[in-house]
């Protein structure tokens, strides 16, 4: 039997379909769920069984090596507070614990020649998510400042654990941008229309990328700033996102990021003064539906990098003191798109105590060498397309224990074909949770 025309009919149909918020993305943005204060927060715990290597460019044969290996991680655990001054005043923020890690502080001496420096100053990776104060006025324009969310893409604009199916991340979206993309600015949002035409919209001033973190393998996800003790302000970002609400279960949405010139955001101004502007366009589209018998999501993300093939040069030239990659080239355009749908088991199951069980599928596409500038080499061990297929298990209302299989082709376009590298396949289980632990 061939599989394709119906696996590709269930593509379709779910890059068709959209969602509504769930309700914890509801309750996240509800300020009169409490009086005075909250407290609260998520995490995740995931195990990982990997059927490939760590390095798919080591050597110059098939991509990843075939070796067996397992993993498990705490990939965030995050603590969460909002406390109203006034009804209208509220602060607002998060501090993320990030795998464990060893935490290191990073210094430019340029009483030394503009040298780099590392210092271990902390036992944990410990970074401070949201700090921002709200000034509610209207339904239709607010005003918020500080350290906050950068809502480009589905991942980003809806990051807690429990609104994507997989024990990680979507791949493809935190395969090209910062996940989760939080920088220092102003923002603008608000609701406007009627019950079948309703918009949320918000627009952001921010501290703008770093082009000396772009690089081959994560394309301008190094650029996020956050090394230093202060953020270049030089050539901010501009962040605007629009989502329509005006269906039951519906919820879609545009996106987009600008960056005049990230070269003027460098560390030192010398980098790039000679090469002329970088800046940086990314677009994205995404969209949720949500009912008692299915959820779907899609996204769909396109970037843009000007002047790469000067920039790649220049940071391939980037001392190697410094803590930036130096893998190049840097593409001109980044592309990647994504679909998931998922059945509620209990949705037409008769018994009384049926668990809430969601099998899914999810489709993914990334390429961060999508296309090159001039005669920009790119390469294709970085192009992926891959399916993957599991359970949620949703004990309580907002903890979910989650397993899955994921299978990537690597250097290929083909939903169904095969790459010329070794393919990648892991089995992975997890368990996440969100929720307000305490309010007052």
């Amino acid at each position: 039997m061939d599989i394709r025309k119906p696996l590709g009919a269930l593509l379709l149909a779910a890059m068709s379909l959209t969602q509504a918020n769930a309700a914890t993305e509801a309750e996240e943005a509800d300020t009169t769920g409490y009086d005075r204060f909250r407290f609260g927060g998520y995490g995740e715990i995931l195990a990982q069984f990997k059927d490939y290597g760590i390095n798919r460019f080591a050597g110059t044969g098939g991509g990843n090596a075939r070796t067996h290996r397992n993993t498990v991680s705490i990939p965030r655990f995050v603590l969460a507070t909002d406390f109203k001054f006034t009804p209208s005043w509220i602060l607002g923020a998060e501090i993320e614990f990030e795998a464990g890690g060893t935490g290191t502080a990073v210094e430019l001496e340029n009483s030394e020649n503009g040298e780099y420096e590392t210092e271990i100053e902390k036992g944990g990776e410990v970074a401070l998510e949201q700090l921002h104060i709200t000034r509610l006025i209207t339904p239709a324009f607010n005003v918020r400042a500080g350290h906050m969310i950068v809502p480009v893409g589905l991942t980003n604009a809806h990051h807690e654990p429990i609104n994507f199916f997989g024990t990680s991340r979507p791949e493809a979206e935190t395969s090209l941008l910062p996940s989760t993309w939080h920088e220092t600015g102003i923002e603008f949002f608000g609701t406007f229309g009627s019950r079948h035409a309703l918009f949320d919209y918000q627009v952001m001033v921010v501290a703008g990328l770093n082009a000396n973190g772009f690089d081959r393998n994560d394309w301008i996800i190094g650029g996020k700033q956050g090394f230093f003790e202060t953020d270049n302000f030089t050539s901010p970002g501009y962040v605007a996102r629009l989502d329509y609400r005006g269906v039951p279960g519906l919820r879609t949405g545009f996106s987009v990021y600008y960056c005049h010139d990230a070269g003027r955001n460098s560390d030192k101004e010398q980098t790039y003064s000679a090469i002329g502007r970088i800046p940086v366009t990314v677009a994205t589209w995404d969209a949720q539906y949500r009912n008692r018998f299915i959820t779907a999501r899609a996204n769909v993300t396109y970037g843009y990098v000007g002047n790469s093939a000067a920039l790649s040069e220049a940071n391939r030239m980037l001392s190697n003191k410094s803590p930036y990659s130096r893998l190049i080239p840097v593409a001109k355009n980044a592309l990647s798109y994504g679909a998931e749908v998922g059945f509620n088991i209990a949705s037409v199951v008769k018994a009384a105590r049926c668990p809430v069980i969601w099998p899914y599928v999810r489709y993914e596409y990334y390429n961060p060498q999508y296309r090159g500038e001039g005669r920009m080499t790119m390469d294709s061990r970085l192009e992926v397309s891959q399916w993957q297929a599991g359970l949620n298990w949703q004990a309580l209302p907002n903890l979910v224990v989650k397993a899955d299989y994921t299978t990537r082709q690597i250097g290929t376009q083909n939903v169904f074909g095969k790459g010329p590298y070794n393919s990648e396949n892991e089995f992975a289980i997890g368990i996440a949770y969100i929720g307000w632990f305490f309010r007052k």
